[in-house]
């Protein structure tokens, strides 16, 4: 490995990103110098950060237009130090717009270029399969499906496995123990953990939380805090819960909502990360998702595929019912978790929730961090 010769740069563009990071990282071990841009999961990994994700992170047109300023500000300061002390190999997450500039500069120095989490070519803009072919060595897609697709086209592509499906579930005593939750029905609240999706989105699923406890559909109603929200987003979300007379709690630092999704009979999700965790937890989950009017705009001109939530795209069918832009309303969340708080949606969510569990575990032995940071281990 490089240890203190050539560094290992690592760029993650957003909050999940960041763990992905952190975990490959820390099984690197501490003797690989990294930096990059990246937040407090890679920089508890001793990895000098020149930008943090929470600065960069974007999600629709709008908010990556109102964020493009701290992008060329991040960007000019990691090619200044690119060029003063350069990479032998590259850990690109996410983010692609600026990684796959990214890539292309750096296969062009001879640094080899591993990207985690491919671009969902299969939900919309198919051209960017082609378009990487230049900023790329080698693919580590989470998806089962998304090797051969990426093969197929051309690319070195390892299925690594899901992160969701290694991370650790707490059993549900100890985990309603851990959040002080009483015996009745509870929903978990999971907004999301980007600004512009707390801003959307939290206010809706905590008066819907607060329309189920008070119609007694459940008992109690927790919000779920990823530890890794800026303190913009986080004082949101606090205003939101307070205002709907919902209880908030800190999720687990390392693992975030999934050691203590056990803890609950129903959850209310943002689309992407949290949904998948919650399906994989066995919980009946309901998906809301609202995006600026213009990046929703060109989506539904753009998406290929009838599903937005990762349960319902892996399964291919409406596990979870989807809830999007005007239809995704408080009344509406309210209404659509009420139908499934009871025994029933908790039999179905747990099938599916072994059957979700079964197709994004990989093959390979050890972690998901370990299997990806085994295809960067050549290089350094």
């Amino acid at each position: 490995m490089s240890g203190a010769g050539a560094p290992l740069l690592v760029v993650a563009g957003e909050a999940s990103g960041d763990r992905i990071a952190a975990e490959v990282l820390r099984a690197l071990g501490p003797a690989v110098r990294a930096f990059g841009i990246g937040g407090r999961g890679c920089r508890a990994q001793a990895m000098a950060t020149l930008a943090d994700t929470s600065d960069v992170a974007a999600m629709g047109t709008l908010d990556v237009l109102r964020k493009a300023p701290a992008l060329g500000r991040s960007l000019a300061a990691l090619l200044g130090r690119i060029r003063k002390d350069p990479p032998r190999a590259a850990l690109l997450v996410n983010f692609t717009e600026l990684n796959a500039r990214l890539g292309r500069a750096l296969r062009r120095r001879g640094t080899r270029v591993l990207w985690a989490v491919a671009p969902q070519v299969w939900a919309w803009r198919a051209g960017r399969i082609r378009a990487l072919h230049d900023a790329v060595d080698r693919l580590a897609v989470v998806l089962p499906f998304e090797e051969s697709l990426w093969r197929d086209a051309g690319y070195d592509a390892r299925f690594v496995g899901h992160p969701s499906a290694d991370a650790p579930r707490l059993p549900r005593e100890v985990a309603r123990a851990r959040l002080g939750l009483g015996a009745g029905r509870a929903v978990a609240v999971l907004p999301g953990s980007r600004a512009g999706e707390i801003t959307r989105l939290a206010p809706l699923f905590c008066e819907a939380a607060s329309r189920l406890t008070a119609r007694g559909d459940v008992d109690e109603a927790r919000v779920l805090v990823a530890p890794w929200l800026d303190a913009r987003a986080r004082d949101e979300l606090e205003r939101a819960a307070r205002r709907a007379g919902v209880g908030i709690t800190e999720a687990d630092a390392e693992h975030g909502a999934s050691p203590l999704l056990g803890a609950f009979d129903l959850a209310l999700c943002a689309s992407g990360t949290a949904c998948l965790e919650a399906a994989l937890a066995g919980l009946p989950t309901v998906i809301g998702y609202r995006v600026d009017p213009l990046t929703y705009a060109l989506a539904r001109r753009l998406v290929r595929t009838p599903h937005i939530g990762l349960p319902n795209v892996l399964l291919d069918r409406r596990a979870s019912p989807e809830l999007l832009q005007d239809a995704c309303s408080a009344r509406e969340l309210a209404t659509t978790a009420a139908s499934l708080a009871n025994d029933e949606s908790r039999a179905r969510a747990q099938a599916d929730a072994r059957e979700l569990e079964a197709r994004l575990r990989s093959p390979s032995p050890g972690t998901f961090g370990a299997r990806v940071a085994a295809l960067l281990e050549p290089w350094l």
